[in-house]
């Protein structure tokens, strides 16, 4: 059975001006490279570009669609004052619009289902618009956080970093098929060890053993359609991939917002989990934590970049 996951709040940055610009988001219906699954393709491209614009792919959440991911954040409006790309992809998933999260080949590198689509849209991207390889990065809420979760584990070599709202851990919903929902995982009846978490994330690419992307993670602790469970899990998985210990680093309280804790793992700030306490699923998108995490306000010299700083590959 499925749930409707989202609707989306989202909280306005008040450093983004209001912008006149032409640009908007749009179709690409032309071939892109391999799309087994049929995935729509939208595309967002600021009137003005950065040299090597980044780019950042922003996925739906269930029973959503690219165009409502569009209208619903500030991301396009922070492109047009920054200058990078939003590619906002669209399930072919009628029934529920959810992501394919599940299938053995969306969670296993250029293997086909939903991510296949959507690394070639990266890749399409930056050959035409010239964007900067070292500087692509996606961001997601529910559904949407499970296929950051799925790109960031099976497209290492692609994405810099990920950000995902009320998500689950990568193959936590992992089944046989394209569309499976797993009442197991949402309920949060699936515990693993790190290590068995962390060897799914590996089996994603396997064979892999360079750089890995930085992670960023969120969630409710009242969470009543992906159970918070998910978060301590996730917590697992990722901080055995870059080779953690399981005390953080730091704790912060308050923040991004009240009520909300931050907790840093390991040395280098590569691992965020962030804990909003008395949140439902229905989290607040933070489109200013997102970016400083990407350093999409960068706009030259030093910016963060794929290969730049991080654990040694485990």
């Amino acid at each position: 059975m499925r749930l409707v996951i989202k609707s989306v709040l989202t909280w306005a940055l008040a450093a983004a001006p209001i912008l006149v610009d032409a640009a908007s988001l749009q179709k690409v219906t032309e071939n892109f490279g391999p799309n087994p699954r049929n995935v729509g393709f939208y595309i967002y491209v600021p009137d003005k570009l950065a040299a090597s614009p980044p780019i950042l792919v922003n996925p739906h959440w269930c029973h959503g669609d690219a165009q409502v991911c569009y209208s619903g954040s500030q991301y396009s409006t922070l492109a047009s004052k920054y200058g990078f790309i939003v590619i906002y992809p669209d399930s072919p998933n009628t029934a529920d619009k959810c992501w394919d999260v599940s299938s053995n080949a969306t969670l296993t590198h250029d293997a086909g289902g939903d991510s296949l689509g959507i690394a070639s849209m990266v890749r399409w991207t930056l050959a035409k618009y010239k964007g900067d390889p070292k500087r692509v990065f996606v961001t997601g809420i529910s559904s949407g956080a499970m296929m950051t979760s799925v790109l960031v584990g099976a497209y290492p070599d692609l994405f810099a970093a990920g950000s995902a709202f009320a998500g689950v851990p990568y193959g936590c919903f992992s089944g046989n098929g394209y569309g499976v929902w797993s009442d197991a995982c949402a309920t949060g009846k699936v515990k693993k060890t790190g290590a068995e978490w962390a060897s799914m994330v590996k089996a994603g690419y396997p064979g892999y053993s360079g750089w890995r992307p930085k992670m960023q993670i969120f969630h409710g602790t009242q969470d009543e359609v992906l159970n918070y469970t998910n978060f301590e899990e996730e917590i697992k998985e990722w901080i055995t991939v870059f080779g953690y210990g399981e005390t953080p680093t730091s704790t912060t309280s308050n923040t991004p917002v009240g009520g909300w804790t931050k907790y840093v793992y390991g040395g280098n700030n590569w691992f965020q989990a962030f804990s909003a306490a008395g949140v439902s699923h229905n989290i607040q998108n933070q489109e200013a934590t997102a970016m400083a995490w990407f350093d999409l306000t960068c706009t030259e010299g030093d910016c963060f970049q794929w290969g730049q700083g991080g654990p040694t590959a485990q």
